[in-house]
């Protein structure tokens, strides 16, 4: 918050503490405002911000140990929840996948051996793992290439078929696309490094020898998927205004800006039209590489046939394993594939209609009403995703109980925690408060939306369930507001004295836009 309102801010915490306390005994030194009556005037105040003047806010709190709510405000609202819609996904994959699942990929021989040669086509059968890195595929070629297998006759079979062939969910906006938090969604993917942004690749910028020389331009991984038309221009000074855009239906990536001699290079992360392949082109330099050639051509989505035999393959992390990257980091491509492997393991359909109708049955008999939301993707990143705050602070609630809970509870962003894997998207936020080290929560940005929900423990030691929904702001963050309730959660105390006394905070405001999650954001360490 700007300092300049702090005064003003304290000013509103009287006028709602007055109205709030209207009727009721007078308070006095010996006898205090309730402790309830001052948290309410508290969040009131800062829920009067002008920052929200004409905007929506949902805020519900509640015990989370015996359900009784601590503070309610349009807790029945329906409203855009933006990424805490993967409290559901998580908490629906843990139960219904188990935390000890994994995702496999596998390498099949579709003929038979003899002699170094394999008379038939190779598959890479993928199961829909999104921590593949090129160096997975290169051992998958690696242990290929052990088998004896030196020739393949046929052709390389990328098999996607686990999952649908629909790659973008159906409300994501077209101009989001390019960038790595829409990647697209295959069965068969690569990630460029160990954030598991599956479907992209780092693009790299570097200036030329000279003045007017175009910059070098390199990938990771290494691929001839991506072409390139550099516009770029090297300078002799000046700032630098790289950018690289991928235009819709092809993989062809667009180099604008300047980069001044001696510069470090410019990177950036873009998305892949189909992804598959892209796994397909790594895989298949990986077996040059270990020696083993390739006569035929890439074919991409075909099955595996029953009858081929497994040649190598590789088991990802498990599930629980994974929450981390996908928590901690709001992984939007994570959401996704869990979805839709959620459908196929239980509807034997990899879709989102199915994944997400079994995602709803979980955690509709885990606390929340079905006939109060409706969720269209697994990530958040659709605008059609409506969920009241009361319905996650119920989830929140009834999932403590479950055996996978310490798991998820560790897997979700700690407030002020600065090692990345730790405090996630919260790592900047609330620093040096009562809610640092203690709030654990899942975070939320799109234009115009925000949302905090998650746990705290008050200064009484109880843990407390919440959620705080910001829709329709014209302000450019509304997220120090979040934070100045998350810092009076944790403050709260129901005993008498001084030390009940709840205040609003100034706190800054994130590093980062505010239309897109911190870790969204590659190059600004929030």
């Amino acid at each position: 918050m700007d300092r300049r309102l702090f005064p003003r801010t304290l000013a509103l915490v009287a006028l709602v503490t007055a109205a709030a306390t209207a009727g009721a005994p007078t308070a006095t030194a010996e006898s205090p405002a309730p402790a309830a009556t001052r948290l309410d005037a508290t969040i009131d105040a800062i829920l009067a911000d002008s920052r929200l003047a004409g905007a929506q806010a949902s805020v519900v709190v509640k015990n989370a140990a015996t359900g009784e709510t601590v503070y309610h405000r349009n807790g029945e609202r329906r409203l855009v929840p933006a990424s805490n819609t993967k409290l559901l996904t998580s908490a629906a994959a843990l139960e219904l996948l188990g935390p000890d699942h994994r995702f496999r990929t596998g390498v099949h021989a579709g003929g038979p051996r003899r002699a170094g040669i394999l008379t038939g086509n190779l598959y890479l059968r993928g199961g829909g793992d999104p921590t593949m890195l090129a160096a997975d595929y290169d051992a998958l070629a690696a242990r290929v290439a052990a088998s004896g297998v030196r020739v393949v006759t046929g052709n390389l079979v990328a098999d996607d078929t686990r999952y649908d062939d629909t790659r973008l969910g159906p409300d994501w906006t077209w101009d989001d696309e390019p960038y790595y938090y829409a990647a697209q969604v295959s069965a068969l993917t690569v990630a460029p490094d160990t954030d598991y942004d599956a479907g992209t690749v780092i693009v790299s910028a570097a200036p030329g020898a000279t003045a007017g020389a175009r910059p070098v331009i390199s990938t990771s991984p290494a691929t001839r998927y991506l072409r390139f038309d550099n516009r770029a221009t090297t300078v002799a000074q000046g700032d630098t205004t790289i950018s690289f855009e991928r235009a819709h239906g092809g993989n062809t990536v667009v180099v604008t800006g300047q980069i001044a001699v001696g510069e470090a290079p410019e990177s950036d992360w873009v998305t892949v039209w189909e992804p598959t392949g892209y796994a397909a082109d790594v895989f298949r330099s990986a077996l040059r590489r270990h020696g083993v050639r390739v006569l035929g051509r890439t074919v991409l989505g075909t099955p595996t046939p029953a009858g081929a035999t497994e040649v190598a393959r590789h088991d990802s992390m498990t599930l629980a394993e994974l929450m981390v990257p996908f928590l901690k980091l709001s992984n939007n491509g994570h959401a996704e594939v869990l979805t839709k492997e959620i459908g196929r393991m239980l509807a034997g359909s990899g879709t989102w209609s199915a994944g997400i109708a079994a995602i709803n049955g979980y955690v509709s008999g885990a606390g929340m009403d079905p006939a109060t939301f409706r969720q269209r993707d697994g990530s958040g990143l659709s605008r059609r995703n409506l969920v009241p705050a009361t319905e996650f602070v119920d989830l929140l609630t009834a999932v403590r109980s479950e055996p996978w809970f310490p798991a998820w509870y560790a897997a979700l962003p700690i407030a002020g925690e600065a090692e990345r894997f730790v405090g996630g998207t919260l790592r900047s936020r609330m620093r040096g408060t009562p809610a640092a080290g203690n709030v654990h929560a899942k975070t939320g940005s799109l234009t115009g939306v925000s949302g905090l929900s998650g746990y705290v423990t008050d200064a009484d030691g109880r843990v407390l369930a919440f959620s705080i929904l910001l829709n329709n702001y014209l302000a450019s963050s509304v997220k120090a507001l979040e934070d100045q309730i998350a810092v009076a959660l944790a403050s709260y105390t129901e005993k008498d004295g001084a030390a009940a006394r709840v205040a609003p905070r100034t706190l800054p405001n994130p590093p980062g836009p505010e239309d897109r999650e911190c870790s969204w954001v590659k190059p600004i360490a929030c």
